[in-house]
């Protein structure tokens, strides 16, 4: 059982683990964070074993930027000392800090400190997969069996997936700075669509672990309100990503039930939506509603308020429709012809969206099998449950193949 400083200490780490590791790496620079990284790992081992001794300080996050501040530069004094006195022959720059830099723990500082790192890790240099694995690691804290986990994957891929992108920062040299102002739109639009990836690995998560997958959504957004709560980064976009997470959030709990089953939006209890987080969903959906770019975050956030009511009319799936045409336009992916053709179905039958299923052949995705299975339903028995045999053979966790399962017995019941 885990007793109160593991407790502690175990939030801490999470809520506090990304912001020493950012202020330390801005203030030496990124060719040094995974010793930014050593550093706040060894201050959370000493507060393990300092305060089962001595108990719990009264500002445990204060004792632990103490401590962390110490050991800083400690490590860089000494290191100091070594090139200039211990072996004079090496050079210093790169490898060795020549000065020992102000380690600022204040709060503005932190905050624009992960802002840059947020910045430094959306970098294009990096790949797009590596710089969620890194997001994970030094803007969120999570730990390397939790991302593995996240990704369905093994630690030693992970650790080697973080290599290479640390590897990256430090070749590309890559600073923690702000974007001068000609290149803040780029490089916003990197840093959106990371957040977009981080927030749909826990929505759309294949764990089982649904702490995780919370904590995933939950780290999404707080990267999302750093971004709104900066002036040159709260535009409209940005205003429309967040809608769109409030908007999904919302629904979180309601999608699982007693059991610990996957609970389908159809089935869900709309009074266990959490009206609140509806509520600065449609704040930040009002917020992105000036300038002139439609971006495809505007298009799913208004299609995610629609879905805030279960109203099942004609005129709803209608609209829906058309804001799907749109998207399909900005920025089409497979998933979202299939979420388009779904709508065509409820906003005029089951035929005109059976045609344009077929023309898809999405024959890898068992979303695809899903979709054709509900559409042949009442219309062909047979082709409906061969299709959700072909789904349940290319579902890939064991939610999928309950829900395919029972879309199967609902046919079988009906016979």
């Amino acid at each position: 059982m885990m007793n109160k400083e593991t407790g502690i200490i175990s939030n801490l780490f999470r809520q506090e683990f990304s912001k020493m590791v950012a202020v330390i790496s801005k203030g030496y620079g990124l060719q040094y964070i995974e010793l930014a990284e050593d550093i706040v790992s060894e201050t959370f081992l000493v507060a393990t074993e300092s305060w089962k001794q001595k108990g719990i300080p009264p500002n445990p996050a204060a004792w632990l930027y103490t401590v962390a501040k110490q050991k800083t530069n400690y490590h860089f004094r000494r290191n100091r000392i070594l090139n200039d006195k211990v072996i004079p022959q090496l050079q210093t720059g790169q490898e060795i800090a020549e000065e020992i830099a102000e380690v600022n723990f204040s709060t503005q500082h932190i905050k624009d400190s992960q802002l840059q790192m947020l910045f430094a890790i959306c970098n294009p240099a990096i790949a797009s997969e590596a710089q969620i694995g890194l997001a994970l690691r030094v803007l969120c804290g999570f730990g390397i069996e939790e991302i593995a986990e996240a990704f369905l994957t093994n630690k030693e891929t992970i650790n080697k997936r973080l290599f290479r992108a640390k590897e990256r920062l430090r070749t590309e040299k890559i600073k923690m700075e702000f974007p001068a102002d000609s290149e803040v739109s780029n490089r916003l639009d990197n840093a959106l669509h990371i957040i977009y990836l981080l927030f749909n690995e826990g929505y759309y998560s294949k764990t089982q672990n649904q702490l995780l997958q919370k904590e995933l959504c939950r780290e999404a957004m707080r990267l999302g309100v750093m971004l709104i709560e900066n002036e040159s980064t709260n535009n409209p976009k940005t205003n429309a990503l967040m809608a769109l997470m409030c908007f999904h959030a919302s629904r979180f709990d309601a999608r699982q039930s007693s059991e610990d089953d996957f609970v389908l939006y159809e089935n869900q209890d709309e009074n266990s939506w959490n009206k609140e987080l509806i509520n600065q969903g449609m704040y930040f959906l009002s917020r992105s509603a000036t300038g002139n770019e439609i971006t495809s975050y505007h298009l799913e956030a208004k299609i995610a308020h629609s879905h805030c009511s279960k109203a099942d009319t004609k005129e709803k799936w209608e609209e829906i429709l058309q804001l799907y045409n749109q998207l399909l336009l900005v920025n089409y992916s497979p998933a979202v012809a299939l979420n388009r053709t779904y709508a065509l179905y409820k906003a005029d039958g089951k035929e005109k969206a059976l045609k344009e299923a077929e023309k898809l052949k999405l024959t890898n995705n068992h979303f695809y099998f899903v979709l054709l299975g509900e559409l042949y339903k009442e219309i062909d028995d047979n082709k409906a449950t061969e299709s959700f045999r072909r789904a349940f053979a290319l579902a890939k966790t064991d939610t999928e193949r309950k829900i395919i399962t029972r879309r199967m017995q609902v046919i079988d019941t009906e016979k």
